[in-house]
This record gives C-alpha cells, structure tokens and sequence, in this order.
C-alpha cells in the first residue's frame, strides 16, 4: 500500500493535512503488520520479505539520522524497514510487531528524549501488553560526560525484556562518536535480524544515494567563510552574546528553521602550549598511532578543555590527592561534579602524582575533539546564502588562569572575518515551524533561546504565515541584555509579533522570569492553547526548561479548571499531537 500524496494545494489547512497523513500512516501501519502475519514461512518457495520496525527516540536528529542508516542496512538484506518516532507509536499497534529495532539517544542525566517519553510511560506501566512475539534490538547513543550514558536505551532495552521480547542481539552503548561502532554493530545484527524474521535475503530495491553535499553530515564538513561576528549584549552586561552569519552561497547546503548548525572548534593554543610543557614534549612530538604530531592532535583531534572519564580515573588512581581519591571511591557523583567545577586536564595533570604518565598513555585517556551544536538564529528563505547563530562566549577565571569555551570563544575570539572554520548542518525535524499558517505560536525563548524563535518569525514573515505569534523574552538587565531589540520591537510594531512578554530578571528587587511572564498571563496563553497554539521552549534545560515546563502544567491546571492529573493528560496531549516541543540543552 501507498501512502497518497497530499498536493500542497488540497481543501485542507495544515493541521488537516498533517492529520490525515498521521492517519494514513497508521493505516499503513497497520496493515504491514497483517501482511507481515500472512507472510509464509522461510523455505515454502515464496520470497518471504519481512518487515524490521526501526523505532527512534531522538532530541537533536541524531538518532533520527542513525534510523535512516539502520533502514539502508535492513534492505541489504532483504527486510522491510518501517522508520518511525517512539512517539508516533500507537501502545496498540506495537504490541503487534514481531521485529523491532529501537534507536534511542538519551537527553540530559540519563532522561527518555522529549518523543520517546510517553511510549516510555506506556511500555513502563503496569497495564503494558505482553510481547513473546516480538524479537528485537536496541542501538543506544549517548555521553560518557554525563551520568546517565545511554540510560535510555538501556531502561528500553531491560523493559522489553521484562515484557516477554527476545533479544535479537545484545545492545550497543555508543558514546559520542558514534558512527563508527554502530555502523559495525548494524552490519553484524541485521544478518541475525534476517535470519530471525526468515528473510529470504534479497535485496530490495531503494532509491539511489544522492551524492554527499560538504556541510550534510560532520564527517563531512563544510569550510564557511565568516562575514559577521557582531556583539549583541552591551558593554556593561555580565555576558558576551554574539551574532555569527556564514556565507553559504557556493555550498549548496540546505537548512529549515529549527535545525541547528555544528560547528568543529579548534582548541585554545595556549592551554595546548601549557599541556606540551607538562608532559615535557613539544609541538612536533610524534606519537606511536598516529600520523599527527602531538601539538596537532591537542589542537585539532582531542577534547583537552573537560577531562575525560578515564583520564579522571586514571588520576585518582595515581594520585595522593586525598579529596580526589575520597569523592572516587565514595561514587559521590554530586561531589565530583563540584571538585571538577573550573578544572581541565591540565589541573588534573598538575595535581602530585604518584607516578609519569607517558605521552602514549595520555592520549590513549582523551577523548575525540567534538563539534558544538547551536541553534540556527536565521530562515534560509530570508537569508537562502547565509546561516546565523546567536551564541554566549563563556569566559571565567580559575585556578590562576582565565578560561574559555572551547567553541564559543573560539568564534569569538580566534575566527577573523573571511576565514572558513568548518560547520555542517544538523537537521532537527522535531522542532520545526507548523505547516499551518494559520496556528498561532507561542515561543519561550530566554537568552541564547531566542535563536530558533528569531528563525521562526523570519521564516513565518518571508511566507507571509497569517497565525499569531507569541514571544517570551528575557534575561538579567534590559539596559544591557535586551539582543535583537530593534528587530523585536520592528516585529512587534509591524504586527508579526503579536505579543512580546518581557522578563529581565534583575531590573527589580524580586527576580522576575519567562516562567513569570506565562502565570502573569495564564488566561490568555490557555485562550491560545486552546485555539490551537504550539507551544515551543528554547534554552536551558538544567532549570529554565523545567520551570516553564512547570508554570505550562500550572497554567493548564488554573485556567482550564482541571484537576492535576486532567492537566496533566491535556499536556501529554499537546506532546502526542506535537504542539509542545522544545530544543533545550
């Protein structure tokens, strides 16, 4: 079965459309799963293809891109690949499928990602439906920098089990540089996939790869010159907000408003310069493996800013710093955190110990240099040869030395006008601007957040979008914090902004906030809601994030008139429906 095309110029808004689609796809769901029951058996003579149900849970795309890269290797050998969001999983419909590869990434400490929660207190519940049925495999990727690595996929992959499914082929755990490994892992469990579901092994046909654009993936990166570096925040501000454009005009790379661009930094020359001087070795030292110099693979190939897990370890192994030793063996996560605050490798270096770590030796402890991720702060169909980032550089004395982000002061400081650091794009379509005109936007977007909201109106103005656009805005000072304020004030003057909430925290005795702003306005933003607003969260996610999250779910609750746990249903409803979504970090 087909899925029918949807002409742009159909009878129906944008949420129709968007909802018949949903309910097509479900259909077709559906139904592959009754083709797949009526398949005959592997050796009756009949070319038995089956189909391999590869589920993601994804915050920023990239295990939305691994999916896609799973999808190719099931049809090498002979499977079918349905792709979908853990999100747009019907509980039901899942309980039906007998071959299930899951692909997850994992948000924050250890957390579900924003479109794979609600499947995650579905599957997580008491009234779970059992799965004998079903064979399957789960792909984790995460962050050896944060406690919960791979916590994700790996409550999934413990629960499914508990529910009856059997195991296809042990779970990977892929840290940050995932490519590698888990290009390897899919190359050896879609043989047992296939053998599992009976597969004759034929490939199926797929549409041919279109060559690989510099700039689409960060394997593969894209020099862009840069042509603006411009501070946003005043002189007198605590923070130093930059405005970044690149030019794009030969590069044939494509963005849409919400994707983020990633950005491969080059490390500070003089922590390198310090780092030679405390193993004893210059910038030309060779090291065994490599076919670099040491000062080049501090420069260009290994995280030196934030140690490492094994670095870390190795230290407390090797050092008579008692505090170190006593937050390592009490696992005390939370004390580490602290000791660690304003520390690089070099002060782990620096600290007494016990015996010489051999330059092969340290590097084998570091970790790969790693590209930053920021938000786009521009819409390709306002600037089609550019790309914008809004980015903080941060900056901070320690220890005896000021310090740096490694990206952010990096572009600040050490990129000049015309000079092409390499960036890729990094698709994000989870987050994107509703295909509806008409909806009205609510954005929640403080500090740096405003980058994809600044999109957003850029790109709702150029389509001439007629839905409302609501922002919340702030930070510590108006005077000196207030970025973009010409074109906000532009906006809101012109009528694209509909609404502009400010909240500068620090402009009055009692701190005022975003969060502040949406209870102040409850009545109104639950009016929006309930005309069919998306409602969209930018920003940090260790608080800012969390609080609004908490002042949405108290809006609902005080203006809806529910009770808790109603509101709280009503939110869960606005995530299945994709009218709540956010791009925190």
């Amino acid at each position: 079965m087909k899925i029918p095309y949807i002409p742009e110029d159909a009878p129906f808004n944008g949420d129709q459309k968007y909802w018949l689609a949903g309910f097509l796809a479900g259909l077709h769901s559906r139904l592959l799963v009754l083709e797949d029951k009526q398949q005959p058996a592997a050796g009756t003579g009949a070319a038995a293809t089956t189909q391999l149900h590869i589920l993601y849970g994804s915050q920023t795309g990239n295990a939305e891109a691994l999916a896609q890269t799973a999808a190719k290797s099931a049809r090498a050998k002979g499977l079918v690949p349905v792709v979908q969001a853990l999100g747009d999983v019907d509980l039901d419909v899942f309980a039906t499928m007998r071959h299930v590869l899951i692909v997850t990434s994992t948000y924050g400490e250890g957390e579900m990602p924003d479109n794979a929660q609600l499947f995650w207190d579905a599957i997580s519940a008491s009234t779970a439906p059992r799965l004998e049925q079903m064979h399957f495999a789960v792909l984790a990727i995460g962050d050896t920098g944060y406690d919960g690595f791979c916590q994700a996929g790996k409550f999934i992959d413990m629960r499914l089990e508990q529910l009856g499914a059997k195991r296809v082929v042990d779970r990977i755990d892929c840290d940050i540089d995932y490519e590698e490994p888990s290009s390897e892992w899919l190359n050896s469990s879609m043989p047992q996939f296939a053998a599992s579901a009976g597969s004759s092994g034929t490939v199926l046909e797929s549409a041919p790869e279109a060559p690989v654009i510099p700039g689409s993936n960060k394997s593969n990166p894209y020099a862009a010159a840069l042509i603006t570096n411009k501070r946003l925040s005043g002189e007198q501000s605590a923070k130093d907000i930059r405005h970044f454009e690149f030019d794009l005009s030969d590069s044939g790379l494509k963005y849409e408003a919400g994707d983020a661009l990633g950005v491969i930094p080059v490390n500070e020359p003089s922590l390198v310069s310090l780092l030679l001087t405390q193993l004893n070795a210059d910038y030309q030292t060779p090291v065994p493996g490599f076919d670099r110099s040491l000062g080049d693979l501090l420069t260009y190939q290994f995280e030196i800013s934030e140690p490492s897990r094994k670095l870390i370890e190795w230290v407390g192994q090797n050092t008579t710093n008692q505090e170190l030793r006593h937050v390592l063996q009490h696992d005390d996560k939370d004390a580490l955190g602290v000791w660690l605050w304003g520390k690089d490798t070099l002060d782990l270096l620096q600290l007494e110990l016990t015996r010489t770590l051999a330059v092969p030796e340290f590097v084998a402890l570091l970790r790969p240099l790693q590209h930053r991720a920021y938000s786009i702060s521009s819409s390709s169909k306002a600037h089609p040869n550019q790309v914008h980032l809004t980015v903080a550089s941060v900056r901070y004395h320690s220890g005896g030395r000021n310090r740096g982000g490694v990206c952010s002061t990096y572009l600040a400081e050490r990129v000049r006008r015309g000079e092409k650091p390499a960036i890729f794009i990094s698709p994000n379509k989870s987050f994107r601007v509703p295909a509806n005109n008409s909806a009205p936007l609510i954005m929640v977007g403080p500090g740096t957040g405003i980058a994809p909201f600044r999109a957003f109106l850029q790109e709702r103005q150029a389509t001439g979008a007629q839905g409302k656009n609501w922002l919340f805005f702030g930070d510590q000072h108006q005077e000196h914090d207030f970025i973009y304020q010409d074109e906000l004030l532009a906006w809101r003057d012109n009528g694209l902004l509909t609404r502009l909430d400010l909240a500068f925290s620090r402009d009055q005795e009692k701190k005022i906030y975003v969060q502040s702003r949406m209870l102040e306005q409850g009545a109104e933003l639950y009016a929006w809601l309930q005309e069919g607003a998306y409602f969209y969260v930018c920003g940090d996610a260790s608080r800012m994030a969390k609080d609004v999250d908490n002042a949405l779910y108290e809006v609902v609750r005080q203006f809806g008139g529910l009770s808790t746990e109603r509101a709280a249903d009503y939110v869960d409803q606005l995530k299945k429906e994709k009218r709540y979504l956010r791009d925190v970090y």
